[in-house]
């Protein structure tokens, strides 16, 4: 199955779109235009509907592929070029951004002679002014391209399309020298007419049309090719302009019924661009009084209404963007630490918050994410922010981050960020704001982070890490309790083996044929994904479900210099059978263990159960 073109009966929205297909190509309300007289060939039963995700999946129904003149709706996409071009100041000195409340052709012009905004002839027309402007003889082609960018392939021109504009543009040709008349326009106004009559008659489809209305919702970026088209400025100056002014004069009863930014041109297109989520094409060549298709407005209306895609719709609680939040005494690092460690995270474990975010992060959630952290800060000194669930993060969300940043850092909290997920918005947003920022720290894994803070905590009240201490076999936990003559044989029958930081001590799958103990530096013990389980260090055990188990279940490797004491099965078997009294003290010790390890866990799951 082509990944880029769905069926409609595989899924839900696929559906949806194509009972729309059936329910209103019965609609033969409206009338194909004729005021250029190429646009009168149209076939009025053309009906083809497309939808582009935001993460690149398209749906298609009916004739999506069939090409017709884009005409208007270029206008939207010349403006978000001009912009690019020469700068928004230079184009909002000649171009508004009210409605007009006039024909989409009309000759009049604002009170201080600017057209009223892009959306209208006259605004179009002096946008491609000045990229002609810009780029001379040039100007069509850098419009063509940029218009093919915004689909994902090169677009034509339909020549008779063309010819026919140019030969009925009288009223075009007014309004250009018009704009001429009030320094408006300048050069040449038949080659500035030359350059719109060609970008209103690119062929497009309306496959083409979703894409290019994806690439507005994406922020600039088109989904398909991944290639930032426009900026995020020049996005939303497009649609805030789409959103008034760009379905002729029916704007106002669209933005009340539909609400999602949209273009419509009368050759019977409209694209729509629901930021974040979608963007819509249809081609119906039969057009209202107002110069909209008849059958796409039914069908974007249907859309909204079904789906609550209604822009000021939105719905949503701030407080979902919290997927966690705990503080390392409810959840720690997978780092088993030996008791006088532990000892000291639990009498000081206020100190270190951590707070998993999810969702795409705006104002509203930051707001909240800052409230929370505030009722934390008595007592505070690492916090930690996991990213590893968010996609992307707004403009005012990352402003609100900074404010928090400089209050912790004015209290002298650290602050950490974990689980930058790569590739996405989120990535992007947050790198280039911290780095500005150095003393924040970046921590790849969550786990990390939560282990680095907990080192921090320690040292600021021990001085020192233990893991950097030799330990002999008397003060191993798995052998609490054995007398001395007990712990003699075994040592008898123990071997000494070293390790270099890289090393692996044990291979998942192997045979289990022995228990090590760690008389000094640091192991981790690791799926062969890489996933950590744990991290030991001098005085605990490793292998030790030898005891239990006939093959080993993860990989264990040296992360410093290490040394260990081996003893093997049958010399524990041996020694068991000579001791059984000391035998079941180990095995005791080894179920201690085990439902130490199970009760973390546990709490981990109540912590994480509860949001």
């Amino acid at each position: 199955m082509d990944q880029n073109r769905v069926s409609t009966t595989e899924l839900p929205l696929a559906r949806f779109l194509a009972h729309c297909h059936a329910d209103f190509s019965k609609d033969d309300s409206g009338e194909v235009a004729s005021y250029i007289p190429e646009l009168a060939l149209a076939d009025p039963n053309h009906f083809g509907i497309a939808a582009t995700t935001v993460d690149g999946f398209v749906y298609e129904v009916g004739d999506s592929t069939v090409e017709f003149t884009i005409q208007s709706i270029s206008k939207a996409f010349v403006f978000a070029l001009a912009l690019e071009a020469v700068g928004a100041d230079r184009v909002e000195a000649i171009v508004g951004v009210e409605p007009s409340g006039d024909a989409f052709n009309s000759i009049r012009l604002r009170a201080d002679n600017r057209p009223f905004n892009p959306m209208v002839n006259a605004g179009a027309i002096a946008c491609v002014g000045l990229i002609c402007e810009s780029d001379a003889d040039g100007a069509f082609e850098r419009v063509r391209s940029t218009l093919g960018r915004f689909a994902g392939r090169r677009l034509e021109v339909d020549e008779p399309t063309f010819r026919s504009e140019r030969e009925s543009g009288d009223r075009n040709r007014a309004i250009a020298y018009l704009l001429r008349n009030h320094g408006v326009l300048q050069g040449d106004v038949d080659k500035v007419l030359d350059v719109y009559f060609r970008q209103c008659s690119l062929r497009v489809s309306a496959r083409d049309l979703s894409v290019m209305a994806a690439t507005l919702a994406n922020k600039g970026r088109n989904p398909l090719t991944g290639e930032q088209v426009t900026s995020s400025y020049a996005v939303a100056r497009t649609l805030s302009v789409m959103t008034s002014s760009g379905m002729y004069d029916s704007a106002g009863g669209w933005v009340y019924r539909v609400g999602i930014p949209a273009k419509s041109g009368v050759g019977g297109g409209i694209v729509a661009a629901l930021p974040s989520q979608l963007g819509l094409g249809t081609y119906s060549p039969r057009i209202d009084d107002q110069g909209n298709s008849v059958r796409g407005l039914r069908t974007c209306e249907a859309l909204s209404t079904h789906f609550g895609l209604h822009m000021l719709n939105r719905v949503g609680d701030a407080q979902t963007c919290i997927a966690a939040g705990y503080d390392v005494g409810s959840v720690s690092s997978r780092r088993s630490r030996p008791a006088h460690e532990q000892a000291i995270l639990e009498a000081h474990h206020a100190e270190c918050a951590i707070l998993e975010l999810t969702g795409a992060l705006s104002f509203a959630n930051v707001e909240y994410v800052s409230r929370r952290i505030s009722s934390l800060r008595r007592g505070l000194n690492y916090l930690i922010l996991d990213f590893r669930r968010v996609p992307s993060v707004s403009d005012a969300a990352l402003r609100l981050l900074a404010d928090i940043f400089d209050d912790l850092a004015s209290g002298r909290v650290e602050m950490v960020f974990s689980g930058i997920p790569k590739g996405t918005p989120a990535e992007q947003a947050l790198r280039g704001w911290l780095a500005d920022r150095p003393s924040v720290h970046v921590i790849g894994l969550l786990d990390e982070a939560i282990e680095w803070a907990e080192d921090c905590i320690i040292q600021s009240q021990d001085g020192d890490l233990y893991r950097g201490h030799s330990v002999d076999i008397a003060e191993q936990e798995l052998l609490a309790g054995l007398d001395a003559d007990e712990l003699a044989v075994l040592t008898s029958s123990i071997v000494r083996r070293e390790y270099r930081i890289g090393d692996r001590l044990i291979s998942a799958g192997d045979p289990a044929s022995s228990v090590m103990f760690v008389s000094s530096g640091v192991v981790s013990v690791r799926l062969h994904s890489g996933v950590r389980l744990a991290t030991l260090s001098a005085g605990m055990a490793v292998g030790e479900m030898a005891l239990l188990e006939r093959s080993r279940s993860a990989d264990v490797w040296a992360d410093t210099h290490v040394t260990c004491l081996e003893l093997s099965l049958d010399a524990f078997n041996g020694f068991r059978d000579r001791y059984p009294h000391a035998g079941e003290k180990i095995m005791a010790n080894l179920a201690r263990l085990l439902a130490k390890r199970l009760i973390v866990a546990n709490n981990k799951i109540e912590v994480l159960a509860s949001y």
